[in-house]
């Protein structure tokens, strides 16, 4: 699909990655962004139409899908990190509070949005991912599982949205330049290149973005002998 004059509901549009779509889909013409927050006073990029959802609520789902039918592109940016031990008290609760995110909101929001891309020519649909889809670090499993299972989502809606026309696209990075890995002193990419890599594969017809060189070695070992998962 094209971005000009499309019609985009980016979730988690406040900061970071999602500002940064945001401000790349109104670059490339896009007709209309809407900036979905828990906040929408959070959302102050111009030229944006800030909605209030949280991605975990159903009826604040409903509710934006109902207002805003008009829309050609979902972006599920939305996305949450904790960090926890798979042997710690807590680490099944935090691993289901990052599922309600990271997963379940992506169904959710696709399944809310489904008829409305299918009723607007199809559309496209794209789902935030991480290289940790594929990959997990201590400390970090509920998220990789998180993750893992929102690929496998993504692979499932990619096949029963063909016939409805409508493109699904995963997008896969590493570290990002956000206040997810502040603090982490490691090489990161700046949100707007990923943004921009992001909508290029979109409107090429790409199922799957890879938006940077840690992504890209780590699935590319995964048919290899020694994958990245093993440690």
């Amino acid at each position: 699909m094209k971005l000009k004059n499309a019609v985009v509901f980016i979730t988690g549009a406040n900061r970071g990655l999602g500002r940064a779509f945001a401000e790349a889909a109104l670059a490339a013409g896009a007709a209309k962004v809407y900036a979905a927050a828990r906040d929408p006073a959070s959302v102050d990029l111009p030229g944006v139409v800030p909605i209030a959802l949280d991605v975990t609520d159903p009826a604040q789902v409903a509710a934006a899908a109902t207002r805003c039918g008009d829309v050609t592109l979902l972006i599920n940016n939305a996305g949450v990190s904790q960090a926890a031990t798979v042997l710690a008290d807590d680490a099944i609760d935090t691993a289901r509070r990052q599922f309600e995110t990271n997963f379940f909101g992506v169904w959710a929001l696709t399944q809310a949005f489904a008829p409305a891309l299918q009723a607007n020519g199809g559309g496209a649909v794209l789902n935030v991912l991480s290289v940790l889809s594929w990959l997990t670090v201590p400390g970090l499993t509920p998220y990789s599982a998180s993750k893992s299972a929102a690929w496998a989502l993504s692979n499932g809606l990619r096949g029963e949205l063909k016939a409805q026309g409508t493109q699904v696209t995963s997008l896969h990075v590493g570290y990002m330049d956000t206040d997810m890995t502040r603090g982490l002193d490691t090489p990161k990419s700046a949100p707007a290149d990923v943004a921009r890599l992001a909508l290029e594969g979109i409107e090429a017809g790409a199922f799957e973005v890879l938006a940077d060189d840690i992504s890209r070695q780590v699935k590319q070992s995964l048919s290899t002998a020694t994958p990245a998962y093993a440690g």
